[in-house]
């Protein structure tokens, strides 16, 4: 069985679970499934409270499919997310990503 199979099984027990959805997007972004990929982690943004990682990787994966602005208006939102729940961290890196898209 597969990792992504794994993960997949995972899922039907807790298909709720964030941090299974997370890592069954990251498997699909390595095994360039990456329509599947970027709207897992599309769907992980808008949780309450979003997953603010979810917001670099679909950046990330939006740019690997040449969706420039859409990776732009991503990466803004996720900047803007990450500081207001104090990821300091994480909104540095989707601005420096921001920053090298233009």
């Amino acid at each position: 069985m597969s990792r992504l199979e794994k993960i997949e099984a995972m899922l039907k027990d807790s298909p709720e679970d964030t941090f299974l959805r997370y890592a069954l997007a990251m498997e699909l972004r390595g095994e360039n499934q990456l329509d599947r990929s970027v709207g897992i982690f599309l769907e992980l943004t808008k949780e309450d409270p979003p997953h603010v990682p979810a917001f670099f990787m679909a950046g990330q994966v939006l740019e690997m499919q040449d969706e420039i602005e859409d990776a732009k208006a991503i990466l803004t939102q996720g900047i803007s997310e990450a500081q207001k729940q104090n990821d300091l961290h994480a909104a540095g890196e989707m601005t420096q990503m921001l920053d090298s898209l233009d």
